[in-house]
């Protein structure tokens, strides 16, 4: 369903990668919470396959 709904809006290509929910370490559950900002990165690993880095900024 949220592959179609996606589709609907934006078109995927083969090799897209599609990320849900919260990073470890991260989210209202810890306490203090602690919510991603500018500057934090976040590493996305797929054993076998490899790692990707997304890199949080604010737009000018």
């Amino acid at each position: 369903m949220l592959i179609e709904r996606l589709s609907g809006v934006i078109t995927l290509f083969p090799g897209d990668v599609i990320l849900t929910g919260t990073p470890s370490g991260a989210g209202q559950a810890r306490r203090p919470p602690r919510f991603i900002r500018p500057g934090d990165a976040v590493v996305s690993t797929i054993e076998g396959i490899g790692s990707m880095r997304n890199e949080f900024f604010l737009r000018p």
